[in-house]
């Protein structure tokens, strides 16, 4: 799926970190939180947006590289 996300500053990703915050210490869940402030910059962003291509997580059925040898444990 192709998305028009809005390109925000630094200070604007603040400015929405503290606003969903906010609304965290009135009672909202966080996923309501991101949400809301998500839409409220939606509807008001004027300025650049950046275009994001998302793929489906599973789209052929099987797992994805994550980059690590399944067959060691160093950890």
């Amino acid at each position: 799926m192709f998305a028009g996300l809005p390109l925000l500053s630094h200070e604007q990703q603040q400015q929405a970190v503290e606003r969903i915050q906010e609304l965290m210490t009135q009672g909202m869940t966080s996923g309501e939180a991101i949400a809301t402030v998500a839409a409220e910059i939606r509807a008001t962003h004027t300025g650049e947006r950046v275009v994001a291509l998302f793929e489906d997580e599973d789209d052929d059925g099987g797992e994805e590289d994550d980059g690590y040898d399944d067959d060691t444990d160093d950890r």
